[in-house]
């Protein structure tokens, strides 16, 4: 078989719990931010743009959703949310 001579290059590291959570706040915070933006645009959105910017709203919030329903499966809290998102503000910027 071909594939028996394949040789894996780097080794797949498995995240710890913390990461994991990180990743999901990280994913929530941009996807609240992508929501904010197409209500924005959609504010200003004419002819096709309309339907456009309605579908972008409505995948962000079943996107949205969806995640905070697995960070309240996880524990995860609005709070640390807000916290992360401020702490990953402040990463950018120094």
């Amino acid at each position: 078989m071909q594939n028996d001579n394949y040789i894996r290059e780097q080794e797949i590291i498995e995240k710890t719990e913390m990461e994991k959570e990180t990743e999901l706040i990280k994913m929530i915070i941009k996807t609240r931010e992508e929501l904010k933006a197409a209500n924005r645009n959609f504010e200003y959105a004419q002819d096709d743009l309309v339907d456009y910017y309605t579908y972008q709203i409505k995948a962000n919030q079943a996107k949205l959703n969806y995640l905070i329903k697995i960070a309240k499966a996880k524990g995860i809290e609005v709070d640390m949310i807000s916290d992360m998102k401020f702490s990953l503000w402040e990463e950018e910027a120094g």
